[in-house]
């Protein structure tokens, strides 16, 4: 049985033998930031719609999401060349994907090299790619262009995972922990890049849900390099990831609902699902954290959650009675990027980091922790994970 018990003070955390660790982050955002309270009057110009009454509407979602900041691809000479984009009901899955794979990859690439130089090894080291998204689709897919767009091996071993929404970064942290711990000596790179451009639409009151993803999401990418038995003084570990598990909710699969159409992806969001993760992430948590035989002290923990916007924030703390700042990392990520997909964890996972590094190093520490998302299932995806910093 794993102790709840940190470690004490200055003494260093070491990882165990054979267990994954994340080993390097890196991020990547487009170049278009928009700023929350211009983005009302920006939309409705750009989509050329005087609805007055959809237009409180957004303003009032603005405010509710807490978000300040997010970075998208949409921008004013991308609508120039594509006007198509912001008119209702015409085909536009073409030239919606024309733009999003190509800005996936590109966002990919930039995070991937930017985790790869905190790394600190060669590019040939890397034995494994996981690639996740939920805004492209082509064949050969985004993890051969990411491959090659960072000059990697042919021979490294791909796997992607596709349309997992929201729950997909920690889906890929599962997924590189199982590689990790089956191949030895493996270094593995775990990649995600979302644009909200293949879903973007103009207001329109008969999908209101369109007003809560403009209100709410944003772009990005993010990446992890991942594996087990760090070499010291080479490889500076960050987190262990101890054991992992995915449950989906059966009878839940139209709560997060997303189509691809000749107009985009549409998506639709049932306004119960703050109250569906609610009344069952307690049971969730203790079936996770039952694994090494935890009891449910849950702010004796760390809480890297996905923001999948503040009410799924506010109704998780309520329910497992959590301290204020124990969704700190959550709650900064969403006000500075949105809610940013699969990518979303990164941001907070560095948070995290930037917070530990910041505290006094004679203070106790939360050394255990859980790493969650939420996604289309419903899914849920968790990890009791290990702070080593």
């Amino acid at each position: 049985m794993v102790s709840l018990e940190t470690t004490q003070g200055c003494l260093a955390r070491t990882a165990n033998p054979g267990k994954t660790t994340i080993l390097a982050l890196g991020k990547a955002f487009p170049h278009q930031l928009v700023m929350q309270e211009l983005l009302v009057d920006g939309y409705f110009r750009n989509t050329k719609c005087d609805d007055p009454e959809l237009k409180q509407k957004l303003a009032r979602l603005c405010k509710t999401t807490t978000v300040k900041t997010r970075y998208v691809v949409m921008s004013e000479e991308i609508l120039k060349e594509y006007p198509e984009l912001a008119l209702e009901g015409l085909p536009t899955v073409r030239q919606r994907l024309e733009i999003s794979n190509k800005a996936v990859t590109d966002m990919a690439i930039e995070a991937s090299q930017a985790c790869i130089k905190n790394w600190g090894r060669p590019v040939s080291d890397i034995t494994h790619l996981v690639y996740v998204s939920s805004s492209e689709a082509r064949l050969p897919g985004g993890d051969l262009y990411l491959a090659r767009g960072l000059g990697l091996s042919p021979e490294v071993n791909r796997v992607m995972l596709y349309f997992m929404g929201c729950s997909g970064g920690v889906a890929g942290l599962r997924v590189a922990k199982d590689i990790a711990e089956n191949n030895p000596g493996s270094r593995i790179l775990l990649a995600t890049s979302e644009t909200t451009i293949i879903g973007f639409k103009p207001p329109n009151p008969d999908r209101p849900y369109d007003l809560v993803g403009a209100a709410l999401f944003g772009d990005g990418a993010g990446a992890m390099l991942l594996g087990s038995n760090p070499q010291p003084g080479v490889e500076r570990p960050l987190f262990e990831l101890y054991t992992a598990i995915q449950n989906f909710l059966p009878d839940t699969e139209k709560t997060i609902d997303g189509r691809l159409t000749e107009e985009g992806i549409s998506f639709k969001l049932g306004r119960d699902l703050p109250q569906i993760i609610e009344d069952n992430i307690e049971a969730f948590c203790a079936k996770l954290m039952g694994v090494v035989g935890f009891n449910t002290e849950y702010n004796k923990l760390f809480w890297a959650v996905h923001p999948g916007g503040p009410a799924i924030l506010n109704r998780l703390e309520k329910r497992l009675d959590l301290l204020p700042e124990k969704l700190t990392a959550s709650r900064k990520a969403l006000m500075d990027y949105g809610n940013a997909s699969s990518n979303t964890i990164v941001y907070v996972l560095e948070n995290m980091i930037e917070e530990n590094l910041k505290k006094d190093k004679t203070d106790d520490d939360c050394e255990w922790g859980l790493i969650l998302a939420f996604g289309p299932g419903i899914t849920f995806e968790g990890i009791l994970a290990r702070s080593l910093v």
